[in-house]
């Protein structure tokens, strides 16, 4: 297994991380061998979530007794100090420890951020905590390019979390960037939320890139390890049939996919788009059904009451159909 240090924070992590949506359709019993799988081969990252349901308490559990061979990291959607205050806790009582290496800000939108980092927000909780030592190290997730680039301009950020794929290129100038400020970079949705289907493609793609320094695919099975495991292992050059397989996908799959870049946005009648297409992908790739439709239906306003007007479309640099896109989204949502 190769090991990166994961920027500000010292930590050595495996290139390869443990994305911890999927078990969320398993039970409990079925996460502790895929955590001595991941012990085995030297994998020692594990990322999850307060917004994942299950999969702090199943990671907590799983992990009694080698929890000290990882290096853990969760976050919340929490922008208040009383409310991140109070996910710190209870991400510690789900996951069975005393110390959690890495929380997280959870994707905030430009104004939340504002919020996060102002008197009474979600950083003096952070802040406090770090200090009593319950948690060691503080980053942030993005799926918008700008409070990527905000992010680090920020120096409590030591990390970031962002979308990275073979069809999701958009962000590789700020990973360069955060490379060079020593800024942890953590790729997430390396299969594209499920839309790639060679994983090992996928993979081999992500660790090519050298500023990247841990990529966390969901798995939920011990042959999905396996599988993700011999693809990292190969640090060979890719090849050129590997980027015309690349290639191809790209063709496949660019003009009717989502980047979440948000230059759509704001639609005119209030429809989070690139959020839509994110919990449609949940649905329809993921097999996280119930999860998906729970978080779709608190958005305030559904793909159902788009009025056509176009303007998205003529803001997308991707040339996406996304009235067309809606429609499916909301005929699949059922609102």
């Amino acid at each position: 297994m190769e090991y990166r240090i994961l920027g500000k924070t010292g930590l050595r992590v495996s290139r390869l991380g443990f994305g911890g949506i999927p078990i969320q359709r398993i039970d409990s019993e079925r996460v502790k061998p895929l955590m001595r799988q991941l012990q085995q081969a030297g994998v020692n990252y594990i990322d999850t979530a307060r917004g994942y349901t299950v999969s702090e308490s199943y990671l907590g559990q799983a992990l009694e007794g080698i929890r000290d061979q990882f290096i853990l990291a969760t976050k919340s959607m929490a922008r208040t100090r009383e409310a991140m205050a109070s996910d710190i806790q209870t991400s510690l009582s789900n996951l069975r420890t005393g110390y959690i290496d890495l929380y997280q800000v959870h994707n905030p939108s430009l104004d939340q951020l504002d919020q996060v980092c102002a008197p009474g927000g979600a950083l003096e909780a952070l802040r406090e905590a770090k200090a009593a030592g319950k948690i060691g190290h503080i980053g942030l997730t993005a799926h918008s390019a700008d409070v990527f680039e905000r992010a680090l301009s920020l120096d409590w950020v030591e990390t970031i979390m962002f979308p990275y794929n073979i069809v999701e290129t958009q962000g590789e100038d700020l990973i360069r960037r955060a490379a060079a400020q020593n800024i942890g970079f953590i790729a997430m949705k390396p299969l594209a939320g499920g839309a790639i289907e060679d994983a090992a493609l996928a993979m081999r793609f992500q660790v090519s890139n050298p500023d990247l320094t841990v990529t966390i695919p969901g798995m939920a099975t011990e042959a999905e390890i396996a599988q993700n495991l011999a693809a990292v292992e190969d640090r060979s050059a890719l090849s050129a049939e590997e980027q015309a397989k690349m290639a191809a996908i790209r063709e496949q799959l660019g003009t009717r996919f989502c980047r979440r870049c948000d230059y759509c946005a704001p639609c005119t009648v209030g429809i989070n788009i690139s959020g839509t297409f994110l919990m449609q992908g949940y649905l329809t790739r993921y097999g996280l059904e119930d999860w998906a439709r729970a978080r779709y239906s608190a958005f305030p306003v559904k793909a159902s009451a788009c009025v056509e007007c176009g303007v998205c479309e003529s803001r997308c640099p991707y040339q996406l159909p996304i009235r067309e896109m809606l429609k499916t989204a909301a005929a699949q949502f059922g609102e």
